[in-house]
């Protein structure tokens, strides 16, 4: 690996989660120079849902990269005794451990000849023609662009001046845990409890992670108990992972570009995780921050950032509000006695 000090590189990434990597993939699909910039070295954790929706496949496979995992054919709503599922037209998702799909991801980058530092970004500096940062080690690092992929609680963005503070009203978490059980269906399983969701999906076929979407203060092990048809399921099984948090998820920012400067991802602003289509969206954002950065026309990123994002906004926002409203209860009701307009919706999120 070339020593970064003075090097002018054509793309700084700093992140290197599954979003980063995909960027850090782009650019060198492009032609460019990228510098990855990521203070954890190794494979990297998440606590996530796990699912790559229909639409993150092609994707992924455009990246040149493969995984394994388990085949999902559509999402499943349950509440109580009620249930409705919708079945992916044409080719459906896959259930992936993070894990995995990082590693994945990272050894086509090294494959591509993206370069590497082990290092936190401490500061941005946007000129006309380049980015300068600086890091914990001491370095100065020089790069025509720097996309920010650095997750929901982004350092560049607000070292760019670009992160707006979330309200903590209706703030909501993420909590995931698998288990070593073999799948009961090929279904992302949404189970609605009467203060959380809880998100099934089969990542192998001898293991199912199993995600907790709630407000502040709820307990995953208390929540889990009152919904007895998953608990039942779960029963006797031994944890195959740690519990890992993840939140508060609604992150706001005021612009996806500050001169050289792009927002990719979770950085660029975030609702909620309920649509599990997360990866999707921040792979897309990062082909078009590449394409942007490679015709060298940075201020055309916000406007396809807009397009990229404009369903997921729209539509988690409002199912969001509906989850944490008095009409939650009414969701897989509706769901189930309009399946044609359920499913549409799920059509609309998953491509």
């Amino acid at each position: 690996m070339t020593e970064p000090g003075t090097a002018v590189y054509d793309v700084a990434v700093v992140g290197a989660g599954p979003v980063g990597l995909a960027a850090a993939i782009e650019g060198r699909m492009r032609g460019l120079t990228v510098l990855l910039i990521e203070k954890r070295s190794g494979v990297i954790d998440k606590a996530c849902g796990e699912g790559l929706m229909p639409g993150a496949l092609p994707l992924l496979h455009r990246l040149g990269v493969e995984v394994e995992g388990h085949p999902l054919r559509g999402v499943t709503y349950r509440q109580k005794e009620r249930s409705v599922t919708h079945r992916f037209a044409g080719e459906g998702g896959l259930g992936v451990r993070r894990t995995t799909l990082h590693a994945g991801l990272g050894a086509r980058a090294d494959a591509l000849g993206v370069e590497r530092l082990t290092a936190k970004v401490t500061g941005v500096t946007s000129g006309s023609d380049h980015v300068t940062i600086s890091t914990d080690a001491g370095e100065s690092i020089t790069a025509r662009y720097l996309l920010a992929c650095d997750g929901l609680h982004s350092t560049v963005a607000r070292l760019a001046g670009l992160a707006v503070p979330a309200p903590r009203r209706s703030r909501r978490f993420g909590v995931r845990q698998h288990y070593a059980v073999a799948p009961w269906g090929d279904t992302i399983e949404v189970y609605y409890a009467r203060n959380a969701e809880f998100y099934v999906t089969p990542v192998t076929d001898s293991v199912v992670g199993i995600a907790m979407l709630a407000g502040p203060r709820v307990d995953y092990a208390d929540a889990l108990a009152t919904v007895p048809e998953l608990a039942d399921r779960l029963r006797g099984a031994e944890p195959a992972s740690s519990r890992r948090g993840a939140g508060p998820f609604r992150q706001r920012t005021r612009a996806r570009t500050a001169g050289r400067i792009l927002l990719v991802g979770d950085a660029s602003g975030y609702v909620d995780a309920i649509t599990g289509e997360g990866l999707r969206l921040g792979m897309a954002q990062a082909r078009a921050a590449v394409h942007c950065v490679a015709v060298n026309s940075p201020k055309d990123y916000e406007r396809a950032w807009r397009r990229e994002t404009r369903d997921f906004r729209l539509l988690t926002t409002a199912l969001v509000a509906l989850a944490t409203s008095p009409l939650r209860g009414t969701i897989v009701p509706l769901a189930a006695r309009f399946p044609a307009l359920f499913g549409g919706i799920v059509e609309r999120l998953a491509r």
